[in-house]
């Protein structure tokens, strides 16, 4: 009786464990809204994955339905009775059949190698782009992700940001994925694969977003303290908006008019400029800029090192994104904040920009000591508005 209740409880969870997983799978293709969802692809990179998937997939799914029948067959045929003899009526052992042995190896063999070739098929397929597809550089941060433009194709940036790359809608966009301190792993899964960034290398990575949308993303490779917060995102626009983000993010934020921003202003130059940069700053200057003419930060023997990552966002058009601090904090208040425009227009979110700059370790873990994230600056109430009013100014 207990043997046959075992195969009774045994075929019940194997049927409830495959409807559950294909109901998971099933219920998960092509739903929006659910912001790491690999089988909802946007890009045809993640098309051409997603057709692989439902090739491996379905050939593996029906693998397990056979072994799984196979299992529960002979849990259910040769199952032990009260009253079985030992050495009677037990099935016969096939060990050392030749044949038998040569066929359930040579067929998976053949099962693979025809499953290779789409493989190979989809990889090199994830690695064409066009001729006129754009170039990106991302490099990996603890943590946080820098990106680089050079859209004047001369060898130098005049576009550096954070958190947020923004790309045409319909083109090629060829992502160089590097890292500045350890592995980090870049991944939007609505327009591609997984792509490492290893220091000293740099990976190639191309995503085609066929619709306007900002689509979420995740460092997947541990890359320390904040590892599960350092998030990106990638804001697709019609190319006359990509268009119009290219010459806002080429043009010279406005010079703050306020005496609490030109205060900020000050302080940011005293303070903050020791990891920041804001190109530009000269506030007569209306004219375009480019990052390679202007200078880094001067880092004074004065300067602490140890409170200095000097690794930090550049923050030129901080408001030109719509998060901050990893894609962690929303930098304007409400649907502004998701709105897939070139040039964000809402309420900034002043509160998330003062509880960073009150305690950004509160916010999220880093080890500024060790050159990992941004300390403490001790800032007074007073200093924090000046910061923030200077800082709300940069679009």
């Amino acid at each position: 009786m207990r043997n046959k209740r075992n195969a009774t409880i045994t075929a019940i969870v194997g049927t409830v464990v495959l409807v559950v997983g294909l109901w998971l799978i099933i219920r998960n293709i092509g739903v929006p809204g659910l912001p790491l969802n690999t089988l909802a692809p946007f890009g045809q990179q993640a098309w051409d994955i997603q057709n692989l998937n439902y090739w491996v997939f379905g050939v593996a799914g029906l693998i397990f339905v056979a072994v799984e029948v196979g299992i529960l067959w002979m849990v259910a045929r040769f199952r032990r009775n009260k009253d079985d003899v030992d050495g009677e009526g037990e099935p016969v052992q096939l060990h050392g059949n030749t044949p038998l042995e040569i066929g359930w190896t040579i067929a998976p063999a053949l099962l693979l190698a025809v499953l290779a070739v789409f493989n190979v098929q989809t990889i090199l397929a994830l690695d064409d782009s066009s001729s006129d597809a754009i170039e990106v550089t991302v490099i990996g941060q603890q943590w946080w992700w820098e990106y680089r433009y050079d859209t004047n194709a001369d060898g130098a940036p005049d576009i550096i940001t954070a958190t947020q790359a923004v790309i045409p809608v319909g083109r090629d966009v060829n992502f160089k994925i590097q890292s500045n301190d350890v592995i980090h792993s870049f991944w939007i899964p609505a327009l591609n694969g997984k792509k490492d960034a290893v220091p000293g290398r740099t990976h190639g990575l191309v995503i085609t977003a066929e619709q306007p949308g900002i689509y979420e993303g995740q460092c997947t490779e541990y890359c320390g303290l904040s590892h599960g917060v350092m998030r990106m995102q990638v804001k697709a626009l019609p190319q006359a908006e990509y268009d119009k983000w290219v010459t806002a993010m080429t043009t010279p934020p406005e010079s703050p008019e306020s005496e609490l921003a030109k205060a900020g202003e000050a302080l940011f130059v005293g303070q903050c400029a020791r990891c920041h940069e804001v190109n530009g700053l000269n506030p007569d200057s209306k004219e375009p800029f480019t990052y390679a003419e202007l200078p880094s930060p001067n880092y004074g023997d004065d300067v602490n090192s140890s409170l200095s990552s000097k690794n930090a966002p550049n923050l030129t058009h901080l408001m030109m994104r719509q998060t901050f601090a990893g894609s962690l904090l929303d930098l304007y208040e409400g649907k502004a904040s998701t709105e897939v425009v070139a040039v964000p227009d809402g309420v900034p979110n002043t509160n998330n920009l003062k509880r960073w700059l009150r305690n950004p370790e509160e916010v999220k873990p880093m080890d500024p000591l060790n050159n990992q994230g941004m300390p403490n600056l001790q800032l007074s109430e007073q200093q924090i508005d000046q910061l923030v009013a200077y800082l709300v100014t940069l679009k």
